[in-house]
């Protein structure tokens, strides 16, 4: 079982910018996809950002030229760096490890942009 644990939410203002963390207890590099999703109350969990073993990175429209995902192979795990927050991007945001076998997702971190 591969455990996955996301860090680094808090409450901001727009504006203002955090960085996710996510650990992995196996080598990120073992994994084809490693992608952040987030879910907001009352709508169903999206993609946001994803970049896969080969460096390939893609990022959802509402936060392109905002959300950057870099991979940090020293410390084995995934960071989300979010700039220009804005309230519609609070949410829970998870961190999910694809595998061909199957995947594996984090308890998520709260994201909160409020004025």
């Amino acid at each position: 079982q591969v455990h996955v644990v996301e860090s680094g939410g808090g409450v901001v203002q727009p504006g203002q910018s955090l960085r996710l963390s996510c650990a992995a207890s196996e080598s990120i590099s073992g994994f084809y996809i490693v992608a952040w999703h987030r879910q907001a109350p009352g709508h169903q969990r999206e993609w946001v950002a994803s970049i896969t073993v080969d460096g390939l990175t893609n990022v959802t429209n509402s936060v392109k030229g905002r959300f950057v995902i870099s991979r940090d192979y020293a410390d084995n795990t995934v960071h989300l760096q979010m700039n220009n927050l804005k309230p519609e991007d609070t949410a829970v945001y998870y961190c999910k490890l694809a595998t061909g076998a199957g995947n594996y997702w984090g308890q998520g971190t709260q994201v909160t942009v409020s004025s």
